[in-house]
Order: C-alpha cells, then sequence, then structure tokens
C-alpha cells in the first residue's frame, strides 16, 4: 500500500475520531497507530530498515505492539520528567502569586498594549538557546495571569508566545535543527545566526499579525486547568503587592534553567575538545554538563518554584495536594504526547519520508520552493520539525554550491527552517503540550496554532526568496 495512502488513513482515524467521534486523544492516536501499522506491508518495513540501517529480519519481527510501546517510552523518555516538573513550576508560580508579580511588573514596564508584543519577543528570545516545549512551559502561568485580567487578549498572548518560540527554534542556532543545516551546507554560524533572527522576526511578526487576526474571529476564553481554577486565579490576583513573592523570586524559577541550558550549550560550543582544556575549563564544563541538562534544570527549578510557593502558604498540609494535582495534570499530558509520539513512529515505518524523498528527486523545481516542500511534507508526515529540517537537508545538500544554486547556501538553510514550521497537528508533541497546558480544545489548536505556523512557514519562504532575489551574495 502506498505510504501516503496510508499517511492519509491515519490522518482521517485521528482527526475524525477526535473531533467527530469525540475519542479521547489517547485512544485516537493509539488506533491510528495501530491501523497504519497492520496496514503497513513487509516491503515497507524492510525499506525502513535498510535506510535506518536497522537488520531488516529483526526488525520484521518485532510485534507491532512492541513497536507502538518502544516509540511511547522513547517519546516519553525525552519529554516526561520535563513536563511533569514544568507542570509543578506553573502550578507554583500560579498558586504563590509569583506568575501575578510578573505580571504586574510588566504592565508597570509596558502598559497592557505592549504586552502581547513583550510576549512575542520573549518567547523569539528564549527560543534561541532553549527548546521550544520549555519556553512555553516556563511562559504559561505568565499568559494564564495575563488572560484573567484581559480574558479577550488570553489567545493573543499564548499565540505570541508559540509564534516566537517556534521560529526560534527552527531558525537561530546553536538549537539543534538550525546549527545541524548550518553544518552540512556549509553555512558560517554567525551568518546562520543572523539571518535566522532577522528572517525569523519578520515571519514571528507575520504570525503575530494572523494571531491578532484569528483571536478576533474566533475567541478562546480563558478556561480552569488542572491544580488551579479561575477562581483560585481571581483570588491571586486581588492580592495587595506586599502579600506576593519579590520580583526577583518569582523571576529565579523561569530564568535559572534558562541560564543553566544556555550556558552549557554556550560552554561545549566555545570550549571545544574537553581533553585540550585546563582543568578548572574541564570542571567548569562537567559541573554545567550536569545542571545545563534540560531535565536536572527543570528539576532545579521546581525546586525552587515549590520553596517559593512554601514561604507564602499558611497551611503547608495543602502542599501534598498542590503538588498532586501538578503531577496529575503532567501524567495525562505525557500520555498524549507519547500517543502521539508513537503514532509519528508508525508513520515513518511506513516509508513516507523515503518516498519524499525520491519525489524530490524526481521533479525539477525551482530549488527554494522544494526545499521548502520536502521539510513540509516530513514535518506533516512525521510531527518533527528537527527530523523535517534534517532529513530535508540530507535530500538537498548536493545543491549547495552557490554556482549551482546563485545564491548562497545560507538561503537554502533558511527555507528548510521555514518549511519545518507547516503543517503542526495531532503527530506532534507540540500539538498536545500548546493545547493542553493552555486549555484548547484539539479543533482550536488546529485552527489556531496549526493555522499559525503555516503562515508563518510561507512568510519565512516569501522573505527568504526575495532576499535570494535581492541580495544572492556571490
Amino acid at each position: 500500500m502506498d505510504p501516503f495512502l496510508l499517511l492519509l488513513i491515519g490522518m482521517l482515524i485521528v482527526i475524525g475520531g477526535i473531533l467527530f467521534l469525540r475519542l479521547p486523544a489517547f485512544l485516537a492516536l493509539i488506533l491510528g497507530a495501530l491501523t497504519v501499522g497492520l496496514l503497513t506491508p513487509d516491503s515497507a518495513l524492510e525499506a525502513y530498515a535498510a535506510h535506518k540501517g536497522i537488520q531488516a529480519d529483526s526488525f520484521l519481527s518485532t510485534a507491532l505492539g512492541k513497536r507502538i510501546g518502544t516509540a511511547f517510552g522513547v517519546t516519553c523518555g525525552k519529554i516526561g520528567i520535563l513536563i511533569a516538573m514544568a507542570s509543578i513550576i506553573g502550578i507554583c508560580l500560579a498558586k504563590s502569586g509569583a506568575a501575578d508579580r510578573i505580571i504586574r511588573s510588566l504592565l508597570r514596564l509596558m502598559g497592557v498594549k505592549r504586552v502581547p508584543g513583550a510576549m512575542l519577543l520573549g518567547g523569539f528570545t528564549l527560543g534561541i538557546p532553549v527548546f521550544f516545549d520549555t519556553v512555553f512551559y516556563l511562559m504559561i502561568p505568565l499568559a494564564r495571569s495575563m488572560g484573567l485580567r484581559n480574558q479577550g487578549k488570553y489567545l493573543l498572548y499564548i499565540l505570541a508566545i508559540v509564534a516566537g518560540a517556534a521560529m526560534a527554534h527552527s531558525l537561530v542556532p546553536p538549537t539543534p535543527g538550525p546549527l545541524f543545516v548550518a553544518g552540512e551546507l556549509g553555512v558560517n554560524i554567525g551568518s546562520m545566526i543572523l539571518g535566522g533572527i532577522f528572517v525569523g522576526l519578520f515571519s514571528a511578526g507575520a504570525g503575530y499579525l494572523y494571531a491578532r487576526w484569528s483571536t478576533k474571529r474566533w475567541p478562546v476564553p480563558l478556561r480552569d486547568a488542572e491544580g488551579m481554577s479561575l477562581e483560585e486565579l481571581q483570588k491571586t490576583t486581588q492580592k495587595p503587592d506586599e502579600a506576593l513573592p519579590s520580583i526577583w523570586m518569582a523571576l529565579l524559577p523561569i530564568l535559572l534553567p534558562i541560564l543553566l541550558i544556555a550556558g552549557q550549550t554556550i560552554l561545549s560550543t566555545t570550549l571545544g575538545n574537553p581533553e585540550s582544556l585546563s582543568a578548572s575549563s574541564q570542571l567548569l564544563l562537567s559541573v554545567f554538563g550536569f545542571v545545563g541538562n534540560s531535565n536536572v534544570a527543570l528539576t532545579i527549578s521546581a525546586g525552587l518554584a515549590i520553596y517559593v510557593l512554601i514561604q507564602q502558604m499558611k497551611d503547608r498540609t495543602a502542599l501534598k495536594d498542590i503538588l498532586r494535582a501538578a503531577l496529575s495534570s503532567a501524567g495525562m499530558i505525557i500520555l498524549i504526547t507519547g500517543a502521539g509520539g508513537a503514532f509519528g513512529q508508525i508513520l515513518q515505518q511506513t516509508g513516507v519520508g523515503i518516498r519524499i524523498q525520491d519525489l524530490a528527486s524526481s521533479y525539477q523545481l525551482a530549488v527554494l520552493p522544494l526545499a521548502f516542500g520536502v521539510a513540509a511534507l516530513v514535518r506533516a508526515a512525521q510531527g518533527s520539525a528537527t527530523v523535517a529540517m534534517i532529513t530535508a537537508v540530507g535530500i538537498l545538500s548536493s545543491m549547495a554550491d552557490p554556482s549551482v544554486l546563485g545564491f548562497h547556501p545560507l538561503y537554502l538553510a533558511l527555507v528548510i527552517g521555514c518549511g519545518s514550521k507547516p503543517f503542526l497537528w495531532m503527530n506532534d508533541s507540540g500539538f498536545w503540550i500548546v493545547g493542553q497546558m493552555s486549555g484548547l480544545t484539539e479543533g482550536e489548536t488546529l485552527r489556531h496554532v496549526s493555522g499559525l505556523m503555516t503562515v508563518m512557514g510561507f512568510a519565512g519562504l516569501l522573505v527568504v526568496m526575495i532576499l535570494a532575489a535581492l541580495f544572492p551574495l556571490v
């Protein structure tokens, strides 16, 4: 059976099951994975195994249920601790009043009208050294607290964070996707950073305009979240300033993991081979290698957030219930995200990525739209922006010669990053993280967040093509 037909069947089962049959997302994703896996022929599995360098006999003898379970476990292993700790941080910041303290300070500094722009730029800045998921975890309590003050703009705050963080994640090193693409195409890292910032801000700005339009056309109310009802949030916003944590204690659980993760990235990039370093430099690199790991950094931050909450609590016996509620909320998100990862992995095993590669080499199209299209197809097929970028550059790296392109390969690298944005749907962990943590339904997430990503991707393609025509840099 053709991989594209299997992809279509999987999409229909998952989207139809959630939107029309009202199945829980977890069940719809597992059902989609099982159906696609059962329909995938052995020949496709053999081709996938050969493509990945896996022993075909061993792979074919692995039961479908085990393949789904393994993929589910791998996804949970990547994001499980992050989601659990981020949930603790979010609820502690909300219940302690720390998120409200930050919002009050932000309002005094910038005014209500400039808050969405601050969310956009904040998301973009944090998205350069920190993964998209982590940025969203850290900023969602601020969006909810601000949304309570201006509920008509709640969705705009959410989309502004997504727009900024998502574009930085795919265009600006040192995040892995753009870093790998720049290396494969021989693009100087400094040039990639400058070009990524320029194109990323333009694309995020286009996304911001879409966010304002979609917020007015399809407004979404602020809803209760696990562990923190709107009534509790309202009580927090009515507290006097002196009853809230200091601004520095409020910011510390957010800023510290960013500094630790960014510090680890910067040190590992700049110091080079550890064996050639002095003992003090090796120690520094070792320390940041430990505390700069995202799981460890978020765990430290969660401990700080709990400490801030304890300092504000009159009845500390309630702490256990608060943390239990946070972990209960995280558990549901982890289940859904893990199922999405399993579904995406089973789609990959149909050979859809191989077919996309064959099509890309068979059709003579303009290089920039071709690169964009390949990255977008891979993103839609398997759900990861980083994998989409790595796949696309593997297909197109042979074209990176400026004499063949007619322009600098920087533009090819940038357009691959833009192509990794469309189309966000149920096989992407980001879809579930944004939707579940912000209180959006699946349909609302498709309409607003997927629409936002698609607009930003095509806006980036447009600006890169214009830049390549006007300033070829060769």
